[in-house]
């Protein structure tokens, strides 16, 4: 008898989880423009070029012409990206630089884009240390 309550709770939980997951995945489309490794790679050079991975991933490999603002600095460094122009984010998934622009956009950031699939995606040309 005891085993039915922790199944309704366990089930509210997960039912929580799986609701804050899809808010914030429509939340995130809704900000941020997902583009495909063509449409980024014809619009970034016109943008701010802005890679969310850590410094030693950075150093491994990145797109050319990009500069490193990790998410975990990304609080502390965001003044470094300007509001006015467009800014393309990468990670290399795709989940920190959605982080990423739903920080910048609560900071007044509007035109915000990010790479689908992330930089392990990217067949283009890249720059390591």
């Amino acid at each position: 008898m005891k085993k039915l309550p922790t199944l309704y709770l366990l089930l509210i939980i997960i039912g929580a989880i799986i609701t804050y997951s899809v808010i914030t995945w429509l939340y995130q489309r809704k900000i941020v423009k997902t583009l495909t490794e063509e449409d980024f790679r014809a619009g970034y050079r016109k943008a701010q070029l802005i890679d969310v991975r850590e410094p030693n991933e950075f150093e491994a490999g990145h797109i050319l012409g990009a500069r490193n603002i990790p998410l975990s600095q990304m609080k502390m460094r965001s003044k470094e990206i300007r509001s006015d122009l467009p800014v393309y984010l990468y990670c290399q998934s795709g989940l920190r630089s959605g982080r990423a622009s739903q920080f910048l956009y609560r900071r007044g950031y509007k035109n915000l884009s990010h790479l689908k699939g992330g930089f392990k995606q990217w067949s283009g040309k890249v720059k390591s240390k």
